[in-house]
């Protein structure tokens, strides 16, 4: 089943409740800072997650950084409920591996 495509109103009161995280057209990204190992490890575990929940992010490291690019793909590439629940999941498992909020 497709999920249905989120309001610019319940868009903007998702992203209200997610500290750090912007919207970028039809996405939402955030960055985090870490050592270049540790990003990749950070990268494992939520490709983990993702794969648990059936929703997957676009997935950025560069040197001591690693970015999050989420939306739904099966939607035409709009905004969901799905991308603020993996968003939540990833800041948890950002935290819980120490990774600092760029």
């Amino acid at each position: 089943m497709t999920p249905e495509p989120l309001s610019e109103e319940e868009i903007a009161s998702y992203l209200a409740e997610l500290v750090g995280w912007e919207r970028e057209g039809h996405a939402i990204a955030r960055t985090y800072r870490h050592t270049y190992h540790e990003c990749v490890h950070l990268a494992m575990y939520v490709a983990a997650k993702a794969r648990e929940v059936g929703h997957h992010p676009d997935i950025h490291i560069t040197w001591q950084r690693i970015r999050f690019v989420v939306t739904t793909h099966d939607a035409g590439h709009r905004l969901t409920t799905r991308d603020f629940a993996l968003a939540r999941h990833i800041d948890a498992i950002a935290a819980g591996h120490g990774a600092e909020a760029v």
